[in-house]
């Protein structure tokens, strides 16, 4: 059995609240990503997995020492990794003559590989090359993908999901306006992938609504698809399932139109309205003129007593 398998009993407080925080939850915390280099990266890789760590921060851990593991054909080391630093994503950069300048890019279920892709750097500008401001760390970016191909190709549609998966960082209950100052933009075109960050500028209008500008902010990165590893439908569907707490709890009796408006419908038993109790209010009560016109003449007025 391997040791990181084994049900551990905290002995301290410390080790209790570490346990207690890769106990499965309803509401998931944010996915980590690990970064590794492999035994023969080159200076390119290298900057990618660091400009990539400097993006993807305070979610991910970079592994700086070189490790010799071919993810395509062994997967234990990726596994093992992925228990220690409780990462569910993975990068990892590798260089060689037959594939050279080489990224595969994948998650993890179950501490198992799930989807793996490889993709291949024909282009690289990195942050330090464009000398623009930069967004802070932690920045949640938005996304956005151009290209048919990315709804058309079952591989493409599962790069779009896994990148995604990937950048998407923390979920937030709320937005301001001045919070979206960071875009990935991917175009997919001509069998090659795009990659490039934007920061959004937010400039004077005139009116409430500001002008948006796009300054390019690095890294910038093209990339063309090599080999995949895609998990199959039936663990692919396994993956997507939810919990029967997150599930929303159906409400009878309501109805919703085209417009979006809420019916609802209420059953009610079949009241008897002679039994119907009203408020006695001064505004409702007879005058005497017409007691009397009821009664059909005049009563007399008492007389005071001497």
């Amino acid at each position: 059995m391997d040791a990181l398998d084994r049900v551990v009993k905290p002995k301290t407080k410390r080790a209790k609240r570490f346990l207690e925080k890769r106990e499965p939850k309803l509401n998931e915390n944010t996915k980590n990503a690990m970064l590794i280099k492999g035994g023969n990266a080159n200076l390119t890789v290298t900057e990618v997995l660091k400009d990539i760590y400097a993006v993807k921060k305070p979610f991910a851990v970079l592994y700086k020492r070189k490790n010799v593991t071919r993810p395509f054909e062994d997967q234990t080391s990726l596994e093992f990794f992925s228990k220690k630093s409780d990462c569910s994503l993975f990068l990892f950069g590798s260089h060689n003559k037959k594939r050279p300048n080489n990224l595969i890019i994948g998650r993890m279920f179950d501490y198992h590989v799930l989807d793996m892709i490889e993709l291949g750097v024909e282009k690289f500008v990195s942050l330090k090359d464009i000398k623009n401001s930069k967004c802070p760390e932690g920045t949640k970016p938005m996304l956005i993908f151009a290209g048919d191909v990315f709804d058309v190709n079952e591989e493409y549609r599962r790069l779009k999901s896994l990148l995604i998966d990937f950048f998407r960082g923390p979920t937030v209950p709320s937005i301001r306006l001045a919070g979206l100052e960071y875009v990935l933009h991917f175009t997919a075109v001509d069998g090659k992938i795009y990659m490039r960050s934007y920061k959004v500028l937010l400039k004077k209008s005139g009116c409430k609504i500001p002008r948006i500008e796009l300054e390019e902010m690095g890294p910038s990165l093209d990339l063309v698809m090599r080999r995949t590893h895609l998990a199959s439908d039936d663990l692919y569907k396994l993956s997507l399932k939810q919990p029967k707490g997150l599930k929303p709890k159906k409400k009878k009796n309501i109805s919703h139109d085209v417009f979006g408006t809420t019916y609802g419908r209420i059953h009610m038993q079949k009241q008897d309205l002679s039994k119907l109790q009203t408020r006695k209010m001064k505004g409702l009560k007879k005058r005497p003129a017409e007691k009397s016109a009821e009664d059909g003449g005049a009563t007399p007025k008492k007389s005071k007593s001497a």
